[in-house]
C-alpha cells in the first residue's frame, strides 16, 4: 500500500510504504484479530437493554452505553510502537488495497472501522505523519503545528496524572471481569479542617471500651422544641442509660442485653454491645482487658506472618504477599485487590488508602486461616459495618463516612479497629460458613427455603414469578451472599445488624424471614411486571431513601413471619392460603 501527499505548487514528498500491522498479540482487551479471508470487523451494535455485571455479587451494574470504550482516557491505549510495527511484516494480509494515493481521511476511516481503540493520533505518531514537508519556506504546516501542540499537551497531562498518583502505573489483572484493567489508585485529599476530632481519651478506650461509657454526652433539649421532639430526646437518653447500666456491670447479663438490643442500639454504645453479643468480648469485666490485648496481638502477628513481615505489599504494587503456597496466595490476593476498591465506592471513607489497605489485610488473613472456603466475593461487604462502627468509637463526630481520613489517626487506633473488625467478622462467618464453601450449600438451602416461604406467605406472588419463569436463585442469591448489603445503605445495614446480633441465629435463620418480608413488600408492583421488568426492578430496588423507620418496619414484619412459621413444616410444602399475608398484616396492625 502506498501513500503520498501533494499540494498545488508544492513539491511532492517521497512515498512511504505502508505496513499491515499484526495485532493478534496486543495486550488491549478490546482488540480482536480479524478472521482470515474476511472483511475488516465492523463496530458491533450494542443492545441498550443488555446488562453486564462485574460479578454476581455486585449491585452496581454497568451498561455498555456508559463504558465509552473508544477514546476513553481511562482505558489503556496500546498501539505498537513505530519501530516494532515497521519490523513486524506479516506473511499474508487479510485485506489488499490497490489505491495508490488514498486520502488521509479515508485512511483514518479505515482505521476507525477496524479498531475503535486505535486512535488517529496514534496512527499519526506511528507512521510519522507529523514530519511533513511544511510550506514553501520550510516552515511546518498548520496541521503539523496543531498535532505537535496536542501531543505536548497530552504528554504534560499524563505526566501530571502520574505525579499525582505517586508515580504508580496502571495495575493489570488476568481476570475476565469487566474491571480487568484498573487505573492507578487515587485517593481523596481532605483539608485539615475536614478531619474529624480524635477523642483525647483514646488510649483509655483502646485499653477497655467500657471507658468510653462515661464520655457519652446526652443531647440537649432545644428551648423551642415541640413536645414530640422532647419525648424522642428523653426516650433516647433513657435508652442509653439502660445500656450503660448493663455494660458497666462486673458480669454482663447477655439475655438482657440481647432483649434490649433487638429494637436498636444507640451509636454511643454500639461497638461494645456488638463485641459482647458476638462473644468477642468476655462478659466478665476482669477478663476484658487481657482478652483484648491478647486477641489484637494474635491478629497483628498473623498479619506479619501472612505478609512476610512487611504488613502489606509495597504501595501501588499488585504483587501478592509472601506465603508458603504462593499459587493460592496469588489467587486470593488477586481477587481481594480487585474487590476492595469497589467496596462502597460512593462513600468517601472507603476511598482512602488507609481504609483499603486495612480491608485488604483483614480479608486476606481471614481467607488463609479458613482454607475450606477461602475468600469469596461478598465477604468484602460484610466487614465494612464492623470497621465503620469500631472506628467511630474513637471519633467525636458520629458522621465518619465523609471528611474522615483514617490515615491521619494514630497507628494504635487503626491496629485496634482492624483487629476487632477481623475477629468480629470471623465470629459472624463462623455461623454461616457453609455459605462460602464449595458449591455454597448454605445459600442454596436458604434460596430454596425462601421460595417455599414466599409461596406460603403470598401465593399470588409466588405463582406469578413461576408463570414468568423467574427463578429465586436469579435475584435472591445476592441477598443471601451479601446479607442485603447491596440493597440497602451501610447505615441501615448497621441498624439491621443490631437486631440480627440480638437474635440467637440472626444471620443464619432470621435473615431468611427478613428476605421474605423484603420480597413480599414489593408484591403489588411485581405481579404487574413481566420477566425482564421483574429482574431489572429486583436488581435496583428503590431503597435509596430508606430510613431507620423503614428498616424497623421490615424487621417487625420478619419477626411476624418467624413467629408464624419457624419450627413448622407447613411452609416447606409450598402450599399456602391466600389469607396468610392479609391475616399477618392485620396482626401487625
Amino acid at each position: 500500500m502506498m501513500f503520498s501527499s501533494s499540494a498545488g505548487g508544492k513539491k511532492a514528498t517521497p512515498q512511504q510504504e505502508m505496513v499491515q500491522v499484526e495485532r493478534s498479540d496486543s495486550a488491549s482487551p478490546f482488540w480482536k484479530a480479524p478472521q482470515r479471508d474476511t472483511p475488516p470487523l465492523k463496530k458491533p451494535t450494542r443492545d441498550s437493554s443488555l446488562v453486564v455485571g462485574a460479578a454476581y455479587s455486585h449491585a452496581d451494574i454497568l451498561k455498555f452505553d456508559s463504558l465509552n470504550i473508544s477514546g476513553s482516557g481511562s482505558r489503556p491505549r496500546t498501539p505498537p510502537s513505530a519501530t516494532s510495527a515497521l519490523e513486524r511484516v506479516p506473511t499474508a494480509s487479510p485485506t489488499t488495497r490497490t489505491s495508490k494515493s488514498p486520502p488521509f481521511k479515508q485512511y483514518m476511516n479505515f482505521l476507525s472501522s477496524t479498531n475503535d481503540d486505535w486512535t488517529a493520533d496514534e496512527a499519526e505518531d506511528m507512521y510519522d505523519y507529523e514530519s511533513d514537508d511544511g510550506d514553501d519556506f520550510g516552515l511546518p504546516s498548520l496541521s503539523n503545528m496543531k498535532r505537535r501542540t496536542r501531543k505536548k499537551a497530552e504528554q504534560s497531562r499524563a505526566h501530571t496524572d502520574n505525579t499525582l498518583n505517586g508515580g504508580r502505573e496502571r495495575r493489570y489483572s488476568n481476570s475476565e471481569d469487566i474491571a480487568i484493567e484498573r487505573p492507578a489508585a487515587s485517593y481523596p485529599m481532605p483539608k485539615k479542617s475536614e478531619g474529624k476530632i480524635l477523642r483525647p481519651q483514646y488510649k483509655e478506650i483502646l485499653r477497655d471500651p467500657a471507658n468510653a461509657l462515661h464520655l457519652i454526652n446526652h443531647p440537649s433539649v432545644p428551648a423551642n422544641a415541640a413536645p414530640k421532639e422532647v419525648d424522642a430526646i428523653n426516650s433516647r437518653i433513657t435508652r442509653i442509660n439502660k445500656f450503660k447500666k448493663l455494660l458497666q456491670a462486673s458480669t454482663i447479663p447477655l439475655p438482657d442485653l440481647r432483649s434490649l438490643a433487638w429494637s436498636g442500639v444507640p451509636e454511643e454504645v454500639r461497638a461494645m454491645t456488638w463485641q459482647l453479643l458476638l462473644s468477642y468480648l468476655p462478659t466478665s469485666s476482669e477478663r476484658r482487658v487481657a482478652t483484648l490485648e491478647r486477641k489484637r496481638k494474635e491478629y497483628l502477628d498473623g498479619v506479619r506472618q501472612a505478609f512476610g513481615g512487611g504488613g502489606q505489599p509495597a504501595p501501588g504494587s499488585s504483587a501478592p504477599p509472601r506465603g508458603t503456597n504462593r499459587g493460592l496466595d496469588e489467587a486470593i490476593w488477586h481477587q481481594i485487590s480487585i474487590d476492595v476498591p469497589r467496596t462502597n465506592p460512593h462513600i468517601e471513607l472507603y476511598s482512602y488508602e488507609a481504609t483499603q489497605r486495612s480491608l485488604e489485610r483483614i480479608l486476606y488473613v481471614w481467607a488463609v486461616r479458613h482454607p475450606a472456603s477461602g475468600y469469596v466475593q461478598g465477604i468484602n461487604d460484610l466487614v465494612t459495618p464492623f470497621w465503620q462502627v469500631f472506628l467511630g468509637t474513637y471519633i467525636t463526630d458520629p458522621d465518619i463516612e465523609r471528611g474522615m481520613d483514617p490515615g491521619q489517626l494514630p497507628k494504635a487506633v487503626l491496629d485496634a479497629v482492624e483487629a476487632d473488625s477481623f475477629w468480629c467478622l470471623t465470629k459472624l462467618l463462623d455461623g454461616i460458613q457453609d455459605h462460602y464453601i464449595v458449591a455454597q450449600p448454605g445459600i442454596q438451602r436458604q434460596v430454596s427455603a425462601l421460595r417455599d416461604l414466599t409461596a406460603r406467605i403470598d401465593a399470588g406472588l409466588a405463582k406469578h414469578l413461576e408463570k414468568e419463569q423467574v427463578e429465586f436463585i436469579q435475584f435472591s442469591f445476592r441477598w443471601m451472599n451479601c446479607l442485603l448489603m447491596r440493597e440497602i445503605s451501610v447505615k441501615n445495614t448497621i441498624r439491621m445488624w443490631d437486631t440480627y446480633m440480638a437474635e440467637e441465629q440472626g444471620f443464619s435463620e432470621f435473615h431468611l424471614y427478613v428476605c421474605a418480608a423484603f420480597l413480599v413488600k414489593w408484591s403489588d408492583k411485581l405481579v404487574k411486571m413481566d420477566f425482564q421488568e421483574i429482574m431489572m426492578f429486583l436488581q435496583s430496588l428503590p431503597t435509596r431513601d430508606w430510613t431507620e423507620k423503614d428498616i424497623e418496619l421490615l424487621l417487625s414484619e420478619a419477626y411476624i413471619w418467624q413467629s408464624l412459621f419457624k419450627g413448622s413444616s407447613a411452609h416447606l410444602k409450598g402450599q399456602g392460603g391466600e389469607g396468610s399475608r392479609s391475616a399477618s398484616m392485620n396482626f401487625t396492625l
